[in-house]
């Protein structure tokens, strides 16, 4: 009898050849990077939450034109015109969303009752568990090591992702610190069927990120990403003088109102996409110390790929 394959409902569910989903990262996940991850065989997502609504637009329309594969919107529910978002991806006949950071039941029988497909990412087997009662089709477990907003538990995907396998019956994808064909083997034998790459994904040659970051990313070194603004929202960056001067403040006594006053607005932008590499947020997960080149994304999924099917398949 053919041994059934891990990643066999994730791989139906979106109706993709390899089991990487592209991460809807802000300032990095543009319509080029979502196309060229599904036109090499994954899962490709466009990150709503540095978009305005008619980008946004724009942004699906023009990835419709790049590939005619699968594609997905990152949509994180805390997003201001959240309405207008959701009502874009309808028009647009978008048939995956990605939700996170916010409650998944607002918005998932609304999305299902138009034919899309929703999963939800989580940093919690409690928050899991929500999730699949408010009808997801999919989770993503998130650990700790990944970049960008992240759980305030801490809880590491090896870790997480056993515990949310034992607790919900839907598809499981894994996410953080997964960057190698071998890391995802190690995602399957947890219990995951699939997985979520941000970081690799974040420095290709088709993401919108700036230049700069980029190369200030793949010369990081081990222990140069941290979880910071946990009293606000917890976000793991590198570590440059926007850091410091956070920590400093973290430290004294802690101030609201001006702890928002020197966080100041579109860090994330000025780090990531504008290449401010000391006032800027540069957000990015563990596994960038292991990142040590700028790839097309189609080489990327390749590398990692080729690497499953010598150990596994």
């Amino acid at each position: 009898m053919q041994k059934k394959l891990p990643f066999e409902r994730i791989c139906s569910l979106f109706n993709i050849e390899i089991p990487i989903i592209q991460g809807g990262m802000v300032w990095c996940s543009g319509w080029k990077l979502a196309s060229a991850v599904s036109n090499a065989g994954g899962l490709g997502l466009i990150g709503a939450g540095s978009m305005y609504p008619a980008v946004l637009k724009e942004h699906i329309r023009k990835c419709k034109l790049a590939t005619n594969k699968p594609f997905g919107v990152n949509l994180p529910l805390l997003y201001p015109d959240i309405e207008q978002h959701i009502q874009t991806i309808i028009d647009e006949n978008v048939k995956i969303v990605f939700t996170s950071a916010g409650n998944p039941s607002l918005w998932t029988s609304h999305l299902k009752a138009h034919g899309i497909t929703v999963v939800h990412v989580v940093s919690s087997t409690k928050f899991a568990l929500k999730a699949q009662e408010a009808g997801v089709d999919a989770i993503v477990a998130e650990g700790f090591e990944a970049g960008g907003h992240n759980g305030r538990e801490e809880t590491t995907t090896f870790c997480l992702v056993p515990a949310v396998r034992k607790a919900v019956s839907i598809p499981l994808i894994a996410a953080g610190g997964v960057g190698s064909g071998n890391a995802i083997l190690a995602a399957f034998a947890l219990g995951a069927e699939g997985v979520q790459v941000g970081s690799r994904f974040a420095v290709a040659t088709e993401s919108s990120a700036h230049q700069l970051f980029k190369e200030k990313v793949i010369s990081s070194q081990e222990g140069e990403t941290i979880l910071t603004l946990k009293q606000l929202t917890p976000v793991r960056l590198l570590k440059n003088k926007f850091y410091q001067d956070i920590k400093k403040a973290e430290d004294a006594n802690f101030d609201l109102e001006a702890f928002k006053k020197l966080l100041g607005k579109g860090r994330s932008k000025k780090g990531i996409f504008e290449g401010d590499l000391e006032e800027g947020e540069l957000e990015i997960g563990q596994i960038a110390s292991s990142i040590k080149s700028i790839q097309p994304a189609k080489e990327i999924i390749a590398e990692m790929w080729d690497e499953v099917k010598r150990n596994f398949l």
